[in-house]
């Protein structure tokens, strides 16, 4: 059952209850003059839009909303009749112009829009800042495509405020109420609730949003519970802020260490990735019974859109799908089974009544060799027998499937460029490309506004299989879809109050319970003569912390500077900060984990090579030796259709930010002696042998604030997290690991004789043995 702060219940119980007597007791309520919220004791909340020209239907003393203002009771209009009665009654209605846009997933949708670059808009022909309008107003390009191209499913990312996001929802659902069928707009987010290093927790002060640990970070836990326990606080969050589908968990399991999406999975074991899946997904769907409608769904449930079928991990040198040099996934150890278990044992089998995820996303890769059915290699998206054979048919799965973003677009004619993803697909057209989607079974096209290749599609299947056969499967996606909608509750109520949203979102409660959660994500690798904690009264020495030169996935670089490693005003609540390592009692040195690029250097490429670089764990440069002669996989038909190896063998690869490790090994020169203790940012699995026996203390973490890591440094915590993944010897086990199989690099061993192995972690007393451990480590 969802625990719901004191503070924050009585908007809930205002908008959601239903009541039980004879006699229907029916109030209005009024939000900004244009929204009317109707509650009855007998039955469904509605809210409805004065400017849409909805109306209220009466029947047998029970109050309905005429969406399509035909003055009549339709069965999609009935919340008395069950989802799935409900979605047939309308998809069979639906024209199919407007089955093709329920098929689209939008674009990134920032409240308001950027005035240039990525995601920009308009408003009234010009950029936000020059338009006079609320930063919750509709832009231009989103009113044409809720009217012209009928798309209904929006992606939110950047939001000025809780409020104004809240208020943007409203205006959204008031516009699309009064369009065809008054269908509601189903709007999702990415995880969201990432911290915020350098913020401080104060008890008792709220945020924008409550900051939990990263996926890897929940992983650390080895906490369903916890993990189950974010879902719920998380989902009580989006629906506040007008999000009814979370596009996560991301479950793909994390065996290639190489792989930079790792840290947003639950690391590389398979039992617990399928645990903490189960948890995540129950947590979102699932709403306590007096918030629930039916079958576990209710106006605290919000899709979870897993991702990504049927696993993007294994990629090919730890390249990533997002672009043409990581577009295969390989199996060297015949391990694809294994990769589906997070899915058809964790999300496909909850304990909830909800029962599965509502919605899947496959991900870029192309299975490499996976398909026994067809012999042929396409990205997972367009394989029939991925998704309909093996999904749909071996597992039986009926939600929805939507593809990644960005899957039916072309590709740009350089190959880092951020573009279209048509993997196995390249030479064809963008609607050729759309109705192989939907004939391989899948429903709906992320990151696509446009309606036109979607038509297209439709006559191509009219053209093979005829009308008749092509309307009824535009009709079973359609199914598919409105069915989330239905099961949040949108139909009856999309609105918002934003004071409901204000005390909810990041209130004080979840702010704590995210904070707890970073700490409990934190693991202790190593405490040499016990040298941790620090006693409060110490003083520490905190050296400037080194940001390397980067550049993001849209081109964009940054320079390389120099910081202070944390919040400073934070840490002196905890320690007395000096700059002169001579007067300091210990050292603390910030570092993250070393990042080495993409695996692909255009450089090389000009200069007649492959492109293929390495991928390193390590700080110091690294020459692949040992890496394959040969690829398992290549094929570039459009950028490079001469590169059939994609080795990066005897190749040389230097991290960005290799002085971090000339800061640890600076640091401790100037300690003359006093300890020294590191705190790794970590996103990836690490070389520890370049420095871990010049330091005395050994702090990991996933990404939490600076005030949980100094929590645990000081003893007000004790450290409890262990290791989701292993960490490597040497780069030489990094190479001869199996991209697919888990477990199966020498880890590091150090200088105390421990093995920073997976589940491996330690607290006061020593290493951690516990039920989690001996529940994991079991064979």
């Amino acid at each position: 059952m969802k625990y719901i702060p004191k503070k924050i219940i009585h908007f809930l119980t205002v908008s959601t209850l239903f009541f039980s007597c004879k006699k229907n007791v029916v109030e209005e309520i009024y939000i900004d003059g244009n929204i009317t919220i109707v509650t009855q004791s007998e039955g469904a909340k509605l809210g409805y839009s004065k400017s849409s020209g909805v109306n209220i239907l009466e029947e047998k003393g029970l109050k309905f909303k005429d969406l399509n203002k035909n003055g009549k009771l339709d069965k999609y209009e009935d919340w008395r009749l069950s989802f799935e009665e409900r979605a047939n009654d309308l998809a069979s209605q639906m024209s199919v112009e407007q089955i093709a846009g329920l098929m689209l997933y939008s674009s990134h949708q920032s409240i308001p829009a950027a005035p240039q670059g990525f995601g920009a808009g308009t408003y009234k022909g010009k950029p936000f800042p020059e338009s006079g309008m609320p930063s919750s107003s509709l832009s231009d390009q989103q009113k044409k495509f809720l009217t012209e191209d009928n798309l209904r499913h929006v992606l939110i990312t950047r939001v000025e405020s809780p409020e104004v996001a809240a208020q943007w929802n409203n205006n959204a659902q008031a516009y699309v109420e009064g369009l065809g069928f008054g269908i509601p707009t189903n709007n999702s987010s990415d995880p969201r609730h990432s911290p915020i290093a350098s913020t401080e927790y104060n008890a008792g002060a709220g945020g924008t949003i409550s900051m939990w640990p990263e996926a890897l970070g929940l992983a650390a836990t080895f906490d369903p519970a916890l993990v189950q326990r974010f879902g719920e606080v998380a989902s009580i969050e989006y629906r506040a802020l007008g999000l009814t589908t979370a596009l996560s968990p991301q479950i793909d399991l994390g065996t290639e260490p190489r792989w930079n999406r790792l840290k947003g999975t639950f690391g590389e074991d398979s039992r617990l990735s399928a645990d903490l899946a189960r948890a995540y997904v129950d947590g979102f769907q699932t709403s306590s019974p007096e918030f629930e409608t039916a079958d576990g769904w209710g106006f605290l449930s919000v899709n979870a859109m897993v991702k990504h079928w049927p696993s993007g991990g294994p990629e090919e040198g730890g390249r990533d799908g997002h672009f043409a040099y990581g577009k295969f996934a390989v199996y060297p150890g015949n391990n694809f089974e294994e990769h589906l278990i997070p899915f058809t044992e964790g999300a496909f089998k909850l304990n909830g009544k909800t029962k599965s995820a509502s919605a899947v996303m496959p991900y870029y890769t192309i299975s490499y060799g996976q398909d026994s059915k067809n012999g042929i290699n396409v990205a997972n998206a367009y394989s029939d027998y991925l998704i309909t054979d093996l999904l749909r048919g071996k597992y039986g799965y009926e939600g929805v499937v939507c593809t990644d973003w960005g899957v039916t677009g072309d590709e740009r004619g350089n190959v880092e460029v951020f573009a279209g993803k048509p993997w196995g697909m390249e030479t064809a057209s963008i609607a050729e490309r759309h109705y192989r989607v939907i004939m391989a079974g899948a429903d709906q096209f992320g990151g696509n506004n446009d309606i036109k290749p979607v038509l297209e599609a439709y006559q191509l299947g009219v053209k093979e299989h005829g009308e008749e056969w092509m309307r009824a499967r535009f009709e079973k996606s359609a199914v598919r879809l409105l069915r989330n909608i239905f099961q949040a509750g949108l139909f009856e109520n999309p609105y918002l109050e934003i004071a409901h949203t204000k005390a909810t979102v990041g209130n004080p409660t979840f702010m704590e319970e995210g904070f707890q959660a970073q700490v409990k994500s934190i693991v202790m690798l190593k405490n040499k003569e016990n040298v941790l904690p620090i006693g409060k009264n110490s003083k520490v020495y905190i050296p400037k912390k080194f940001i390397p030169s980067t550049t993001n996935w849209w081109g964009i670089k940054s320079e390389e500077k120099w910081v202070d490693a944390i919040n400073l005003e934070i840490a002196k609540k905890y320690f007395q900060v000096t700059e002169n390592p001579e007067e300091a009692d210990f050292a603390l040195v910030f570092v993250n984990s070393p990042e080495s690029g993409t695996g692909y250097d255009p450089a090389d490429r000009m200069n007649g090579g492959n492109g293929y670089v390495p991928i390193s764990l390590q700080y110091s440069p690294y020459t692949a030796a040992t890496a394959r002669e040969q690829s398992l996989a290549a094929g570039d038909p459009v950028l490079a259709p001469d590169v059939t190896n994609r080795s990066y063998k005897d190749k040389t690869i230097t991290p960005s930010n290799l002085k971090e490790l000339q800061n640890i090994l600076d640091t401790k020169k100037a300690m003359n002696g006093k300890p020294v203790v590191t705190i790794i940012t970590a996103s990836n699995p690490m070389v520890f042998s370049e420095f871990e026996k010049e330091v005395q203390g050994i702090i990991l973490h996933f990404n939490v604030q600076d005030q949980a890591i100094l929590e645990i440094l000081s003893g007000m915590a004790e450290p409890s997290g262990l290791l989701p993944v292993q960490m490597p010897a040497n780069m030489e086990t990094v190479e001869s690991q199996f991209e697919d199989v888990a477990h199966d690099m020498e880890c590091h061993v150090d200088e105390t004789g421990n093995k920073y192995d997976f589940a491996f972690g330690m607290n006061w007393k020593g290493v951690i043995k516990d039920s989690r451990t001996e529940k994991y480590l079991k064979n």
